[in-house]
């Protein structure tokens, strides 16, 4: 919406009068609003944005450009990007009907031309992005980008769209042995190695619990955790005659990562947090 305002002068036997200043509003038909399917993100994500264009005027418009800045922020006086366009993943409808598939004439940011809106109707597109490394991953953080509509003879409207970062343990578990050839009655050590690559710990509320069946069967079981000998009864379970362990719920717990951001880059780097259980024992 634009604010104009005009003066008349009368002039008249060598004197100039001046009118009183009118006052008025220049109203765009045109009404832009982005919502993404799911309001939440994590690493390497895909998130979905829906664009609508609605048109409440006498007049359709032609040739009108979208254009979406994908998040871009300022790294060292250049642009980056957290969010990257899925290439050939816009769809473009019209009233409602699908449209050949919309000109793409940039992807950084993202930029779509040729579209129309017609009187009285809608335009819409939907599209797909994915998460890059310079999307802020601590807990709290969020990523909101602009999208802006634009032609000749239009005053661009804009809209904004905002996700949030998924907070939460993200756990992952790797399973080691040594040694891989061993004696009869020798001695076995199994190592579990679990990663968080999440923004929380995840702590005793949340339950951790390791269940595993050896084959061959443990005897003289030792349990540690991060480095620290486990009690028998307390902190697991270990039935002798078919060799499976119990973790404890919520005995085990796994520190958050650590996330940094290279300020040369602009990309955000992930330690793991991790702890290590140990099950070492003499095969029967």
């Amino acid at each position: 919406m634009a604010t104009f305002t005009n003066q008349a002068t009368l002039h008249f036997n060598g004197t100039v009068v001046s009118s009183n200043i009118v006052t008025g509003q220049v109203v765009s038909p045109l009404a832009i609003t982005k919502t993404p399917v799911v309001d939440t993100y994590y690493a390497g994500d895909s998130v979905t944005y829906v664009v609508s264009v609605v048109n409440s005027g006498s007049q359709s418009f032609e040739a009108l450009t979208l254009q979406d800045d994908l998040g871009a922020l300022q790294i060292q006086g250049q642009p980056v990007y957290p969010l990257a366009y899925v290439p050939g993943s816009a769809l473009y409808f019209v009233n409602g009907t699908r449209q050949p598939a919309p000109q793409v004439t940039g992807t950084a940011p993202l930029e779509i031309a040729g579209l129309s809106v017609p009187a009285g109707g809608s335009a819409t597109l939907i599209y797909e992005t994915t998460v890059t490394g310079f999307a802020p991953l601590t807990a709290g953080s969020s990523i909101t980008n602009t999208v802006e509509i634009s032609g000749d003879g239009v005053t661009p409207q804009s809209a904004q769209a905002v996700i949030t970062i998924l907070e939460g343990a993200e756990l992952t578990i790797a399973k080691g042995l040594s040694p891989t050839t061993v004696e009869e009655n020798g001695m076995l050590t199994y190592t579990f190695t679990i990663q968080n690559r999440g923004n929380l710990p995840a702590e005793e509320a949340d339950g951790l619990v390791i269940t595993d069946q050896f084959d061959p069967i443990l005897q003289d079981l030792v349990l540690t955790v991060g480095g620290q000998t486990a009690q028998r009864g307390a902190d697991y379970t270990y039935d002798q005659a078919t060799g499976l362990l119990t973790t404890t719920a919520g005995r085990i717990t796994v520190p958050a990562a650590v996330f940094a951001q290279d300020a040369q880059t602009g990309q955000w780097l992930v330690t793991p947090g991790e702890t290590v259980v140990t099950v070492q024992g003499r095969i029967s």
